[in-house]
């Protein structure tokens, strides 16, 4: 027991520790020489600590709390909005393009947008694959048709998540390759590429394996260009014509205010807008098979520049001087001619003689015409009107002589002039690089371009309202991206 005087010693000793610990703590400044035990528990004591700190210290704590909560809630919706947005709502679509030379799988991505309208990014959201040969080189052997999808397939696969294989749309549209056939033939290349097709994990019916017309690869064709130069939905006088030269056909798509008959006649609507098309598809007229056609004509003497040497040669001057193909002959059934040829043609480039016997075959049946003026033989055709995008193989051969994208034809004139004057031995070494029979073609197409575009469809050699392209801001210009554009927004 303490003793009075003991107490009161103590009690004093403890009055003046606390005034010590009082005043130490007020006139500290530095955070850095707080005491660390009190520090802690003060942070730590729930039921006193909120009472005896100062306001002005416990704000910036609490916005800081506030503000940490608020970023993380945003991180998380965005995460989620992209995980969703981007990931998920990604669909995909096939189309395989059955053309005259080569069969193409387009695989394309898009987004459907809170009011379920496709959005389309063509330059990301595109992948494609090409084989050869086309389906129609298969007349004779129709599964071989379909073992050409299975590399394609095997392509769209790698591209479209496996997820999403069984939602996937894929269709085979078959162009001029097949028209060229007989329908039964068309049939049996058809029945054996849907075999493949409905066991390729993507969704498929039977019908959408089909040939489609020329008018519609036509349409398709001028939707995808529209598309591309932001024009499709807007008013129609605004909008772009397309002339396609493909290897089998040709088509020619444009706005026209002009009557014309129903099978010419194409009603297309776009956002708030009807557009009245022409499009028609000239078959034969593309240019590998217009080239074909025009040597036979030769060999047959059907076209006056023709210059005949003797009785069994006649002058080709669409085919560069110094070819040599070997003879151009062909057996006739009857045993008894048996030794009879066909006639041979000899290599004489000559650029205005080729570009002649071209008109000529663009000009063949023009006598049976029924309307006020026919362009094209006998085919109804508008006035052409506004501006024009020549693609595929006006865009190749413009490519070849290295012209600008808006150059007149008179460029493409002199160009094709000075390379059907060459000797073929010269050029061969110059283009070493180019399989043969593509180079041969030059002369041709550039003579042809010009029979077509100026001398039959009348566009000025100076016009610059044409333009040879194969594709706007990256985007190409495909008629399947047409046909793909056109199914979705109808839908």
């Amino acid at each position: 027991m303490l003793l009075p005087q003991q107490f009161v010693d103590l009690l004093m000793r403890r009055l003046l520790a606390r005034k010590r610990v009082e005043s130490k703590s007020k006139s500290t400044t530095n955070p850095l020489k707080m005491d660390p035990i009190k520090l802690q528990i003060r942070t730590n004591t729930r039921s006193t600590a909120l009472f005896y700190r100062n306001p002005r210290q416990t704000k910036p704590t609490q916005c800081f709390v506030a503000i940490s909560i608020a970023i993380s809630l945003a991180l998380l919706v965005f995460i989620c909005i992209f995980r969703f947005s981007s990931k998920d709502s990604i669909k995909y679509a096939i189309i395989i393009d059955g053309g005259s030379t080569g069969t193409r799988i387009h695989v394309l991505g898009y987004r459907v947008d809170g009011t379920k309208n496709p959005v389309f990014d063509f330059k990301e959201g595109l992948e494609s694959l090409r084989v050869n040969p086309g389906l129609s080189a298969y007349l004779e052997d129709p599964e071989g048709a379909a073992d050409s999808l299975r590399e394609l397939l095997e392509f769209g696969r790698r591209k479209v998540p496996r997820k999403l294989w069984a939602e996937t749309e894929i269709r085979l549209m078959a162009t001029a390759g097949l028209r060229l056939l007989d329908v039964d033939v068309q049939e049996r290349i058809l029945e054996e590429c849907r075999k493949v097709l409905r066991v390729s994990g993507f969704k498929f019916h039977d019908d959408w394996a089909s040939v489609i017309t020329g008018s519609d690869e036509g349409v398709y064709a001028w939707i995808v260009a529209n598309y591309a130069l932001g024009t499709l939905g807007g008013n129609p006088l605004h909008t772009t014509g397309i002339i396609e030269l493909g290897g089998a056909s040709a088509q020619v798509t444009f706005f026209s205010s002009e009557p014309m008959p129903s099978e010419f006649s194409h009603s297309v609507k776009f956002g708030n807008f009807t557009y009245s098309l022409y499009s028609h598809s000239f078959l034969h007229l593309g240019q590998n098979v217009a080239h074909e056609l025009l040597r036979e004509s030769l060999i047959e003497g059907d076209f006056s520049p023709t210059e005949s040497l003797h009785k069994e040669m006649y002058i080709d001057p669409c085919t560069l001087k110094g070819y040599m193909p070997g003879s151009l002959k062909l057996s006739l059934d009857s045993m008894a001619e048996k030794n009879k040829y066909i006639p041979e043609l000899q290599a004489r480039g000559n650029f205005s003689a080729c570009r002649s016997a071209a008109l000529m075959l663009l000009q063949k049946g023009k006598e049976k015409c029924s309307y006020d003026h026919c362009y094209l033989g006998s085919v109804f055709m508008p006035k052409l009107r506004g501006k024009f995008l020549a693609t595929e193989n006006f865009f190749y051969t413009s490519k070849f002589f290295r012209l600008r994208q808006r150059a007149f034809l008179s460029d493409l004139m002199m160009a094709g002039q000075h390379f059907c004057g060459e000797d073929w031995s010269k050029l061969k070494k110059k283009h070493q690089s180019l399989d043969e029979e593509d180079l041969l073609r030059y002369c041709f197409s550039s003579a042809y371009i010009v029979a077509l575009l100026h001398d039959s469809l009348e566009i000025a050699l100076d016009d610059e309202r044409i333009s040879f392209a194969n594709q706007v801001e990256n985007m190409p210009l495909d008629w399947a991206l047409g046909a793909f554009i056109l199914q979705s927004t109808s839908n």
